[in-house]
């Protein structure tokens, strides 16, 4: 493969991060990334160069841009945490070596050679070559949401509760989740926004979906919690929201935070509760969990992942395939449409 000396890509405007508060919400690219041409990156000796050929945009790139995220910006790198693409070259590494010429899920973790671009780096110990029968699409998303979800819901077994709470429901993330709750005999009961994504959720797998912004949502959040009695709460969202979920939830419940779609102040009704109803507050971060989990179970749920989109138990839902010349003029519409994903194509 003949590699060019330039490329193009969506370079962060701004460092570091930001004091200003906001949610995964994208009103605007041009604030946040431009279009620009740098030099093709090279790899290190671990690391794989990458000609992309699709790129996903989750709540965390577009957290990330706004510098809300866990890691600083670089000004004038690309942003995109992941993407699927065919392996250019290599460091030197037996690791990296053995990737070249092959079709790889990557994530660019803190490579700062992001996926919004024609080309990325990443570190070959986070890249997933990928079977023929997956998608690009499933491909570019298989590493975020897949394994979030596969590694979060692991806790929900261990943890021998049927039913358990999701917020963002209608996520994709949840609903990859909720897909793996069905078959194996689990009762998701998800939280959204809008009374016309309840039967697409219930279809998904949920047991009970619940709308946040309906009259009687505290008392059927009230009934739910008496017959179900869950002890794992999966939260993308926190604010009031969360704190009045967690208020209502039995002794020995965990709230474990993966996301936080409101910005807003997120109470604690009662503190109380955290001594006498043993309850717990803590947070899932995917790059945590790859770096303490065995590699036997990492390959397992890898494996997994993939199998799941090959077999048609999972599929990617698609809003819109943008080329990358055009996302900073079509990606917010795109992105503030519900339900699906938006894709960035180099």
């Amino acid at each position: 493969m003949t590699i060019p000396d330039k490329m193009k890509a969506l370079l962060l405007v701004d460092d570091g991060y930001s004091t200003e508060r906001s949610d995964a919400r994208l009103d605007s690219m041009a604030a946040y990334v431009h279009l620009g041409e740098i030099d093709v990156p090279k790899p290190g000796p671990s690391q794989v160069l990458l000609k992309v050929s699709l790129a996903s945009i989750n709540p965390s790139d577009v957290m990330f841009v706004k510098g809300l995220y866990g890691q600083p910006r670089h000004r004038g790198q690309p942003a995109g945490f992941e993407g699927v693409g065919i392996v250019a070259a290599a460091g030197d590494s037996p690791e990296a070596q053995r990737l070249v010429g092959q079709r790889v899920a990557f994530a660019t973790g803190l490579s700062n050679w992001g996926s919004w671009a024609e080309y990325a780096i990443a570190e070959a110990a986070v890249c997933i070559p990928v079977i023929d029968s997956v998608k690009d699409a499933d491909a570019a998303a298989m590493i975020v949401n897949p394994l979030t979800a596969l590694a979060m819901f692991g806790i929900v077994r261990e943890e021998g509760e049927k039913a358990f709470l999701l917020t963002a429901g209608a996520s994709q993330l949840c609903k990859l989740m909720m897909g793996v709750a069905r078959d194996e005999g689990y009762r998701p009961i998800a939280i959204v926004r809008r009374d016309d994504q309840i039967e697409m959720l219930k279809q998904a797998g949920a047991a009970h979906v619940l709308n946040e912004t309906a009259p009687d949502f505290s008392q059927k959040l009230q009934e739910v919690m008496r017959a179900e009695q869950p002890r794992i709460f999966l939260d993308a969202v926190t604010g009031p929201l969360a704190g009045q979920i967690f208020n209502a939830m039995p002794k020995g419940a965990r709230w474990i935070v993966y996301g936080r779609l409101d910005t807003a102040t997120t109470p604690i009704p009662e503190p109380g509760q955290l001594i006498f109803m043993r309850k717990r507050i803590e947070g899932f971060w995917l790059t945590e969990w790859m770096r303490k989990s065995s590699l036997e179970t990492k390959i397992a749920t890898i494996r997994e992942a993939q199998m799941r989109f090959a077999d048609g138990r999972w599929a990617t839902d698609i809003n819109a395939v943008v080329p990358l010349e055009d996302a900073i003029a079509m990606v917010p519409a795109e992105h503030a449409k519900p339900n699906g994903k938006v894709f960035i194509r180099p």
